[in-house]
């Protein structure tokens, strides 16, 4: 990404219009939790806890400057009256039914959504059982990979002229995908594109959505630990039409509490023997990760954020011989209410062993949430400021965050804080933050 081309402060794309948020998997719980929440807000019924944009705050300059403005005053951000919603499913349940069946949210709060949420119904989705093994759905496309992206482009240019949306984004909130390896067709557009004309098996769902939404100059994000975008085909494809691409996979429950508590262990140069993570839930996410390739999908992307943050080749008296395992069951009495434990084994001074413990009883979907509409309305902000490509200071919501090559990836919580911070001071022309403060003291 050239410097010229990045906007700052005035420069920036108005937000004004209507933003189009494009979901594949729009049926799921997530997505619904989602959709029904914004309205909730919007409709002064309930409250968006857990977002940045909406809750958040950002300070600007010295301390005893006393400048701390909510991120939503500081940038200029779409707004939540603005929103309007779309998406793919393989069921054709219209949202309202969708949001029942996915058993997330109170019916009494449904009902009262009811007459926003059955008006927004799924279009059919791409779908290959390959890739989801444990889900057959009947509401779906047909035709060879060419003509499914050219009929999601179809539904995209449908929705934007019937709702009169100035711009769009895209975020995969679909099913986990099996495991897949990088081929020869992800290893250039060039590749890619002639698998496309002879519809490579290797090219899944989730990459036709992506080539669709990026060929089309609409921002894409992967909400799930598929391998989609984070190929060399497709991240050409983002350069090539100055696009800004992020993911991937939503950091939640278990994960979100690793990348709290791991940089805390190292910051106090604690030890770890063992870090143990069990995980029960019960919703079409849990049925779709019963199967074993997709189950290994997540299972890479759950594992990744420890040995990146505790970093065993720089301190291999503490971390270097750690085991980690994490395992996920389907268990369908806990519907979306997903229970994960932890069993830490540490040491301290001495090397005198201690025990953490963990039961962390959360929501998947409630969790997930307010980080889509916050990627929502950050991509959509990079996109207007000029931003294309990786969109690194994005990683504070995800588990296996997208990176250069040549880099590691940055997974401790605050650390991805305070680079989504930074970046939004240096696109507005504010001071970056480094807590110093030596200019407090030095008289």
């Amino acid at each position: 990404m050239k410097e010229e081309k990045i906007r700052k402060k005035e420069r920036i794309s108005s937000a004004k219009g209507k933003l189009g948020v494009l979901l594949p998997g729009i049926g799921g719980a997530v997505s619904t939790t989602f959709i029904a929440g914004v309205e909730a807000v919007r409709r002064g019924m309930a409250l968006p806890i857990g977002s940045l944009t909406q809750y958040g705050t950002i300070r600007l300059g010295r301390r005893d400057e006393n400048r701390v403005p909510k991120i939503k005053e500081f940038i200029d951000l779409a707004s939540l009256d603005d929103l309007e919603f779309a998406g793919w499913d393989i069921y054709e349940d219209d949202l309202y039914q969708a949001a029942i069946n996915a058993n997330v949210l109170e019916r009494d709060l449904l009902d009262k959504l009811k007459d926003f949420l059955e008006k927004i119904k799924p279009y059919p989705a791409v779908f290959n059982r390959n890739y989801v093994r444990n889900l057959d759905g009947r509401h779906v496309k047909s035709g060879g990979h060419l003509e499914l992206i050219e009929a999601i482009k179809e539904d995209i240019s449908d929705f934007k002229e019937k709702n009169n949306i100035d711009r769009c984004v895209m975020i995969w909130c679909g099913s986990t995908e099996a495991y897949l390896e990088q081929k020869g067709v992800h290893q250039s557009l060039k590749n890619f594109r002639e698998g496309l004309e002879r519809n490579d098996p290797d090219i899944p769902p989730s990459m036709l959505y992506a080539y669709a939404a990026i060929s089309s100059g609409i921002p894409y994000i992967n909400g799930a630990p598929n391998l989609t975008i984070d190929t060399p085909a497709l991240l050409e494809l983002s350069k090539e039409h100055e696009v800004p691409i992020m993911g991937k996979d939503f950091k939640t429950g278990q994960t979100l509490l690793k990348t709290i508590i791991a940089p805390g262990l190292k910051a106090r140069l604690l030890g770890l023997e063992g870090w143990y993570s069990t995980n029960i839930l019960g919703n079409r996410d849990a049925i779709v990760l019963d199967d074993p390739g997709s189950y290994r999908t997540k299972k890479e992307s759950k594992l990744s954020p420890l040995t990146y943050i505790l970093q065993p080749h720089l301190y291999p008296d503490l971390y270097k011989d750690h085991y980690h395992k994490v395992t996920i069951h389907y268990y369908p009495p806990r519907g979306d209410n997903k229970e994960g434990w932890d069993c830490i084994d540490i040491f301290g001074w001495l090397g005198y062993p201690m025990h953490i413990k963990i039961d962390f009883l959360c929501r998947d979907s409630i969790l997930a949430a307010p980080l889509v509409l916050d990627l929502a309305l950050f991509i959509d902000f990079a996109q207007r400021a000029g931003l294309y490509g990786i969109q690194e200071w994005l990683s504070f919501y995800f588990k296996s965050p997208m990176y250069k090559e040549g880099l590691y990836p940055e997974h401790d919580l605050f650390i991805q804080l305070m680079k989504l911070k930074n970046t939004l001071r240096y696109l507005m022309g504010e001071e970056q933050i480094t807590h110093l403060g030596m200019d407090y003291y030095i008289e």
